[in-house]
């Protein structure tokens, strides 16, 4: 048998093997790949929960960081009113001791001239022109003068011990709000120190929180997440609100509103935000502390921390009208306060993740977001 035919022979069960085990190989490679991209599936979902639990962890100590803030700038705030009342209070307290001062010692030369009198008197025995008076008439007169230099030697002695008196008071609080002065200054720098602290851990928390966001390419879903979280509650609070009957609205002020506060434009309605998504309010720039003001008469319903717009206002104006105010420093009023238009209801912030001061400010119309330029009067303040 030629060599070449018993070659083929031989290889004939080889080929016959490989061509059954390649399907089980393939399928067999195919069962691998499929396990590892499982893998790489739960690797995935793992890194989105941890960069979700860090997201969620950044934004709570931004929460933390405004919340310390406003309190801090509030203690803060009622302290300086305090230290302005008592320094009110000890000028006061300065002024009445000189004019207690002055009333003393014209009572003491007043007094000093009825002494001086009273000495002269004193030269003559009283006995003695008593006695020798035989005229009854004369007697009588001799009596009520020396009555008379007595009892204004009394009312002078007296009136001279009760100015004492309101002296040694005004002195003694004097020294107590001089003392509470000096105390509240040491808690002033205390708090200004305290809140200084408190700005920059909220600085630290904006930054960190971007910084995560940019890493993780999540600026537009964060974005939309606020957006969507800010839609619900005023959907919320629009179905919630009870005195809307109340309330006249905002259509016959149409262009005519009072601005929120004084400042520039860093945008407008519309415009792009960081993103790509377009804003449905404008954003003012302003200095921190400075007085927000409602723009038109209206009840509070709404006044706490919203992600992504920090501390926020909410006010119902009626007939399906709120205007919304966003990251202040702190809110001066509560839900369900009335307020009366060019009323200051919260001091501008940074609130919410804002790199600066700045007012966010909607008007909606029923739920939907209308263009403030519109509204609120071409006058500036």
């Amino acid at each position: 048998m030629p060599l070449t035919r018993l070659k083929q022979l031989l290889l004939q069960p080889y080929w016959l093997f490989v061509l059954c085990l390649a399907p089980a190989v393939a399928q067999q490679q195919q069962e691998q790949e499929l396990a590892e991209l499982k893998q790489q599936i739960q690797l995935t979902e793992r890194q989105v929960k941890q960069q979700q639990q860090q997201l969620d962890k950044a934004e709570e100590k931004l929460q933390q960081s405004d919340r310390a803030l406003a309190e801090a700038s509030a203690a803060l705030r009622q302290t300086e009113q305090q230290r302005q009342q008592l320094a009110q209070r000890s000028q006061q307290l300065s002024q009445q001791q000189d004019e207690l001062q002055q009333k003393l010692q014209q009572q003491q030369k007043l007094l000093a001239t009825q002494l001086k009198s009273a000495y002269s008197l004193g030269q003559h025995d009283y006995s003695k022109m008593l006695l020798n008076q035989q005229d009854a008439g004369k007697l009588e007169r001799v009596l009520s003068y020396y009555r008379y230099f007595n009892d204004a030697r009394l009312k002078q002695l007296a009136e001279l011990n009760s100015i004492i008196i309101q002296l040694q008071q005004v002195q003694t609080e004097l020294a107590e709000k001089q003392q509470q002065l000096a105390d509240s200054l040491i808690t002033l720098q205390q708090q200004q120190q305290k809140s200084a602290q408190a700005k920059t851990s909220q600085q630290q928390a904006v930054a960190r929180l971007q910084s995560m966001l940019q890493q993780q390419g999540r600026q537009l879903d964060y974005l939309r997440q606020n957006e969507s979280s800010l839609q619900t509650t005023l959907d919320e609070l629009r179905k919630l609100a009870e005195q809307a009957r109340e309330l006249a609205g905002l259509s016959r002020q149409k262009g005519q509103l009072t601005w929120p506060l004084r400042g520039s434009l860093l945008q407008r309605f519309g415009e792009n935000r960081q993103g790509g998504i377009s804003s449905r309010g404008i954003l003012i720039q302003t200095n921190e502390g400075q007085a927000v003001k409602a723009i038109a008469d209206g009840q509070v319903i709404y006044a706490d921390w919203l992600k992504g717009y920090g501390w926020v206002i909410v006010l119902d104006h009626g007939d399906g009208f709120m205007s919304l105010y966003g990251h202040n420093q702190n809110l001066l009023k509560q839900p369900g306060a009335r307020i009366n238009a060019g009323e200051t209801i919260a001091l501008a912030g940074m609130s919410g993740g804002q790199a600066d001061a700045g007012l966010y400010f909607e008007i909606r119309d029923k739920g939907e977001a209308v263009n403030p330029l519109q509204w609120l009067s071409q006058a500036r303040p």
